[in-house]
């Protein structure tokens, strides 16, 4: 077996980042209350451990070569991160704790937080922080994204390495338009003479929908397109067509009369939302209460 390399003694790392940070050795001094020789030998000794020069003189100056440049912010966003994750430790005495939770904006507000005050309810202790999921072709990175889990509408297309996936819920869409609209609508085929609103991130939903049904002659891809769920809503009950949209964010305006399914049928695609996290997360005991929890809200 190969020889495990020793890591860097954390006083090491900690002299480093604060002298890379000011490019002086004496204002690390201070801030770490150390002297300055203390300082300068732990960084000789890091860099004696690492077989690597990691700053330099330039013109009286202290400079960092490409070496302690490139190490420099690794190391910064390290320690803040055990930094972080002591201080947390301590307040919950290791239970309870912080969830940093990515959820897509439409799915959080319709579905996801109606009903975290039960979760809430259940698990005091726990901290959620919610943060925008923006759609993507690329996988998420977690890490770099500083979030612990993430809630996204999987398309069935490929696993992420690592990652573990819960299913939640699947997308039923449904067709929806202002009730003066509906009432001149009796089958899905007399959408041949309505515009389809179209969601842009979606452009084959109609289509999909039409054929499930087997509707011939009307064409899904036309209509004005909208970016946003909650834009395509609006349009729809201002009458300015029939838009096609997951039924959980219409629970709302189906109750209040403002939005009305003609047809009353959905379609469910192989689309549904999903739970994901980093297989290390795992051992999260908030990232493992709010799994448990959310699991039971979905089934």
């Amino acid at each position: 077996m190969p020889a495990r390399r020793q890591l860097p003694p954390i006083q090491m790392l900690q002299a480093f980042e604060v002298t890379a940070r000011h490019l002086s050795v004496t204002r690390a001094a201070e801030e770490l209350s150390l002297t300055q020789s203390a300082v300068s030998r732990q960084i000789a000794g890091l860099e004696a451990l690492l077989d690597l020069r990691l700053f330099q003189r330039q013109r009286q100056r202290l400079a960092l070569t490409p070496a302690g440049a490139a190490y420099a912010p690794v190391v910064r966003v390290t320690l803040g991160r055990l930094h972080a994750a002591t201080e947390e430790l301590l307040a919950h005495r290791g239970a309870g704790g912080t969830l940093n939770l990515a959820v897509s904006p439409t799915f959080g507000t319709r579905w996801l937080m109606p009903r975290m005050p039960r979760f809430a309810a259940r698990h005091r202790q726990v901290v959620v922080n919610i943060r925008n999921f923006t759609t993507r072709l690329t996988p998420l990175d977690f890490a770099a994204e500083e979030v612990d889990a993430a809630i996204w509408l999987s398309t069935g297309l490929g696993e992420d390495p690592g990652v573990i996936r819960h299913r939640l819920v699947p997308e039923e869409r449904l067709p929806v338009c202002a009730p003066a609209l509906a009432a001149t609508l009796r089958e899905p085929a007399d959408l041949a003479r309505c515009t389809l609103l179209q969601l842009s991130m979606r452009p084959r939903a109609w289509t999909e929908w039409l054929e499930a049904m087997g509707v011939h002659g009307v064409d899904g891809r036309r209509g004005p397109q909208h970016q946003h769920m909650p834009l395509l809503a609006e349009a729809a009950a201002a009458g300015l067509g029939v838009a096609l949209l997951p039924r959980f964010m219409l629970e709302a305006e189906l109750a209040q009369g403002r939005l009305v399914a003609p047809f009353g049928q959905g379609f469910t695609g192989a689309d549904h939302y999903v739970l994901g996290y980093p297989e290390g997360n795992e051992a999260k005991p908030a990232l493992r209460a709010f799994r448990d929890w959310l699991l039971g809200e979905g089934g």
